[in-house]
């Protein structure tokens, strides 16, 4: 499910919450997440860039609980698969990321993330994408992680998307995978209009 946020920057650079956040089940205003004794923070996304399929996946995962947790799983239905790399001595291997108790952990770019693979759908950058974290003690949470430009350095990241809305002109949705979409209200009018220049030409 995408989750549209409106579009909307605070001066701070941050992306202001849609509606459409409230719908979702465990969702908070401060943008964080509880599960157990976890609370997921700030999730969001590298959208994929032209032409390319692949997103990578970024929080803080907080365990404010006596015993460590792991990230065991991600389920998000607009890619075909996702793959954890939770060890930071090896990013490439596929591996659970481990939560330690009391501590806080930081998946970000550089370090270890999550690759959501096989985009099956276009994502719409600014808006927000529904993914479900599945941790190994605390079970599942459905949070809602907004989707930033490929080349974000962080959650938010308004330089960015300046570049990114540059790019594209007005049109800020993400790469398409299946041919070219277009409007087709647009194209209408534009041959509706073609047309009544062919008819005056002829007087």
């Amino acid at each position: 499910m995408t989750i549209k946020r409106r579009d909307l920057l605070t001066a701070s650079g941050a992306l202001a919450l849609g509606a459409a956040l409230g719908l979702l089940p465990g969702g908070a205003a401060a943008h964080e997440y509880e599960v157990g004794k976890l609370v997921v923070e700030h999730p969001w996304l590298r959208a994929p860039k032209d032409g390319e399929k692949n997103a990578q996946f970024f929080t803080f995962i907080h365990n404010h609980g006596d015993t460590a947790d792991r990230l065991i799983a991600v389920k998000c239905e607009k890619f075909g698969a996702t793959e954890i790399h939770g060890d930071p001595k090896n990013l490439t291997l596929v591996a659970p990321v481990i939560v330690p108790p009391k501590s806080d952990v930081t998946l970000a770019p550089g370090a270890i993330h999550v690759d959501l693979l096989g985009l099956k759908k276009h994502l719409e950058v600014g808006w927000g994408l529904e993914i479900v974290l599945v941790f190994e003690k605390a079970g599942e949470v459905t949070i809602d992680a907004a989707i930033d430009a490929p080349d974000a350095a962080h959650a938010h990241d308004a330089e960015a998307m300046e570049r990114w809305q540059k790019a594209h002109g007005a049109d800020t949705s993400g790469p398409k995978t299946g041919g070219h979409d277009h409007d087709h209200h647009d194209h209408h009018d534009h041959d509706h209009h073609d047309h009544q220049h062919g008819d005056a030409d002829k007087k």
